[in-house]
């Protein structure tokens, strides 16, 4: 019997005790059974139209692992790709919001990008994959890699001959040379698919701490403009940093109220106000009749950024999170909004790897003060109704949509 048909009956009797990841490595790779040489996944094939496909499963190299998907969460830059593909990628397979288990790990592979041993049985998510050698922007400021021309993540990758598991709408993902991973064993399926778009505001976060004296802290008013997944998750992150005055400010009023959940002090809904002057007087209201210290974008509707600055006082801030594909223009004054206020302007462009542990650690603290983040996840579907999950978000029904493997 060959040693890799005796790996395989071991792994299974200790799968069948919960022991799944004690079996020991075998010299070529760590391998658990997979049933079958082939793998189904959901290929964009053309602008809104998806299609089930199965793909022979090759074999992993010495320095890559075989995951088997469990859950991926509907994105909004999926669903960009998904109306116009704005990146020319189809066919591919899109999924970057996704989490699985480890079958198969290369003989190479000893640990996750912050040192964590890594096994068969173990749960992982991905990050960026390494940029080009020629990339003088990741070269000379690493810290900046995100940046980069050359960025890569799984999910938004053109599809290969040799290998069409390369986004999280698949039963497989191969995570290849000069990825970054980790495990994440501790935590649930549900929290493992925010991993990546919380990765997102810890970075837009960052990005407004990083300016000098116009600082963030306990006794800034805040204004999240947007209350869709990035936006709940901004006013989480910035409940878990210990801001006490967030205003959350949106049109759907089931939206709002998960936002008071997450740490919103006061909720603005704009379908009640006849303007953006009315809703700048209320939030003057709101802030000893100044407006707020900072103010997050988080919409992608261009015309959102140009109001957000009649609503911030002098010497504020704004982060521009929501516009990660082009959205259009929009008019602003460059005297009145910017120059005469001192207004503070930072974009906030996806995030870098090492802020996936920042992520996971701010997913954490979030439940443990009692921040309800998985209710972000309001519809679940399989694989093979990924259209009908598209078909949700379109709509902007609930808020989260996963897509379960």
């Amino acid at each position: 019997m060959e040693s890799s048909e005796i790996s395989r009956i071991v792994h299974e009797v200790l799968a069948s005790r919960g022991l799944v990841g004690s079996a020991p490595a075998i010299p070529s790779a760590e391998v658990a059974h997979v049933s079958g040489k082939t793998g189904r996944a959901a290929v964009l094939a053309e602008p809104r139209k998806l299609e089930i496909r199965e793909f022979p499963l090759r074999e992993i190299g010495p320095k890559e692992i075989l995951v088997r998907v469990e859950a991926c969460g509907v994105c909004g830059t999926d669903v960009h790709c998904y109306k116009s593909d704005p990146f020319g990628l189809t066919p591919n397979v899109l999924g970057h919001e996704g989490t699985g288990e480890v079958l198969q790990v290369g003989a190479e592979v000893k640990m996750d990008s912050v040192g964590k041993p890594v096994k068969v049985g173990d749960k992982v998510v991905t990050s960026l994959m390494e940029t080009s050698p020629d990339c003088l922007i990741a070269k000379y400021n690493p810290a900046k890699a995100n940046l980069s021309d050359d960025l890569k993540v799984y999910g938004l990758l053109p599809d290969e001959p040799n290998n069409h598991f390369n986004g999280y709408f698949g039963e497989y993902l191969i995570i290849r040379p000069g990825s970054s991973f980790f495990v994440v064993n501790d935590m649930s399926v549900e929290l493992r698919c925010l991993i990546e778009p919380a990765a997102v505001v810890c970075h837009a976060l960052e990005r407004a701490k990083s300016c000098g004296g116009n600082k963030l802290n306990f006794r800034s008013r805040v204004v999240v403009q947007g209350c869709g997944p990035i936006g709940l998750l901004m006013i989480a992150v910035l409940r878990t940093q210990g801001v006490n005055n967030i205003i959350a400010l949106d049109g759907n009023s089931d939206r709002l109220e998960l936002a008071r959940s997450l740490g919103a002090d006061e909720l603005i809904n704009y379908k009640e106000y006849s303007g953006i002057d009315e809703i700048a007087d209320k939030v003057k209201l709101l802030t000893k009749g100044l407006g707020a210290h900072w103010g997050f974008q988080v919409t992608g509707v261009p015309v959102a950024h140009a109001n957000l600055y009649k609503l911030i006082r002098r010497g504020g801030g704004i982060c521009e999170v929501g516009h990660f594909v082009d959205g259009g223009e929009c008019a602003i004054n460059p005297h009145r909004d910017i120059c005469a206020k001192e207004i503070t302007l930072v974009g906030s462009w996806v995030y870098n790897s090492f802020e996936y542990p920042n992520a996971y650690h701010f997913l954490q603290r979030a439940e443990r003060i009692g921040l309800p983040v998985t209710s972000l996840i309001t519809h679940k579907f399989p694989l093979e109704r990924i259209e009908e999950a598209f078909q949700v978000n379109l709509r902007q029904e609930g808020v989260k949509v996963l897509v379960e493997v």
